[in-house]
């Protein structure tokens, strides 16, 4: 079995915390996961759009786990559903945001997550783009920053004469972009690149451009792009905000979502650095809570806890790349995954599909070629939570139907399980 090679979480002494601080218990941050989440069956969201917002966005590196995290929170758990808010109603947008994430996020919070995040990304992917150009020779001479700036003019006029477009069909409209780069020279994966998929990938992060419809089924990663003026319109994504402002209402919806947590929570889910981060605390009302010796925040009109008395029980089988388990950073991650982590994280920290029981993770799953989905438990369970277990996998069987689900980053178990 692979194990991850990460570090043994850090341990705070108990005196950081003052004494006025109040603790928060594992059971009462599981009790508020199942609810602010939409995880339990009387929380359940009333449209994919809710569900996003839960978990502010949802993570869409594997697009099919935009679909599976949105209709598990979801009442009728319908695809058309999701792809309606998608691509019809364009309630939700996919952009690159935090860590260089691809997300799909409620079309509002997009302003706060270009400001905050995805500003400084493009800034990084333009000088990379810039070396990447000059370095395979594609200029003639040219100096790269005109030359680049040239083939996105063309490329964004071609995209609003042809209103959507893939990019090969863009590629065939401005013959600059067949260029190829090569990328990570070097190293054992160093491999060709396509120009296109460089500037398509800057335009998108300088939110000039947005990810449209899929080629395929609701499972495919190659999607069609669209000029951002006109698959949106400026009343739906309300006005812009500063970079400080968009990092404070970042760290507000984290906060509401995912709170209480702690400040490296904050800086590995948002991608943030320390100095950032903490500006954005000071700008938000925040209380400290101890989270068993370890400081962490909570708003201050959020503090009091969601009762862990008389819950009702739940079991969730999550995707991979599930928002909720992606929230905190590993070391904050024990009080619902236990010692889980090496079956079900890959080698860079990725979780695979994960089985969840009243707020903490007790097993793994995965869909065979078959269809079935399987499922091994991890840890000893009640039989009444086994056999809810197992009329979950058979409705999720139900629900993929003739879909076969493999995730981009396979994990130990999934493997394993998938064979």
């Amino acid at each position: 079995m692979v194990t991850s090679g990460w570090p043994a979480p850090t341990r705070y002494p108990v005196a950081l915390v003052s004494t006025s601080v109040r603790r928060w218990t594992t059971a009462e941050r599981r009790a508020r996961l199942a609810q602010r989440h939409c995880l339990a069956p009387a929380a359940l969201a009333s449209d994919p759009v809710a569900a996003a917002r839960a978990v502010v966005a949802l993570h869409a590196t594997d697009p099919s786990t935009v679909y599976l995290s949105a209709c598990w929170r979801t009442h009728d758990r319908q695809l058309a559903a999701v792809q309606r808010a998608l691509y019809d109603d364009r309630r939700l947008i996919r952009m690159l945001g935090m860590r260089r994430t691809l997300f799909v996020a409620p079309v509002e919070l997009m302003p706060v997550i270009q400001a905050a995040c995805t500003d400084a990304i493009a800034a990084l992917e333009r000088r990379r783009a810039l070396q990447l150009i000059e370095g395979a020779g594609l200029t003639g001479g040219e100096d790269p920053g005109r030359w680049l700036a040239a083939v996105e003019r063309e490329t964004l006029e071609a995209l609003d004469d042809l209103g959507e477009a893939t990019a090969s069909q863009l590629a065939e409209r401005v013959p600059h972009l067949q260029g190829r780069i090569r990328m990570a020279e070097g190293k054992a994966y160093a491999g060709w690149l396509g120009l296109s998929t460089r500037v398509l990938l800057l335009l998108g992060a300088e939110g000039k451009i947005v990810r449209s419809r899929p080629r395929g089924s609701w499972t495919s990663s190659q999607h069609r792009w669209a000029p951002a003026d006109r698959w949106l319109t400026q009343s739906s994504l309300g006005p812009a905000l500063s970079r400080e402002a968009a990092q404070a209402e970042l760290v507000r919806a984290w906060l509401a979502s995912f709170g209480p947590g702690t400040l490296a929570d904050l800086r590995w889910w948002t991608g943030l650095g320390a100095r950032e981060v903490q500006r954005a605390l000071a700008a938000l009302e925040t209380v400290e809570v101890d989270l068993d010796g370890t400081p962490g925040f909570l708003l201050r009109e959020d503090r009091e806890p969601v009762s862990a008395d008389d819950r009702e029980p739940w079991v969730a089988l999550l995707p991979a790349l599930d928002p909720t388990p992606m929230g905190w950073a590993m070391a904050g991650r024990a009080w619902f995954l236990g010692p889980h982590a090496p079956a079900l994280f890959d080698s860079s920290g990725n979780i695979g599909p994960t089985v969840w029981s009243d707020g903490r993770i007790v097993g793994g799953w995965a869909q065979r070629k078959s269809g079935e989905v399987v499922v091994r438990l991890l840890e000893e369970i009640g039989q009444a939570t086994s056999r809810a277990i197992t009329q979950a996998a058979a409705d999720l069987q139900a629900w993929l139907g003739p879909t076969r689900i493999t995730p981009r980053f396979r994990t130990p178990l999934e493997r394993e399980l998938s064979a």
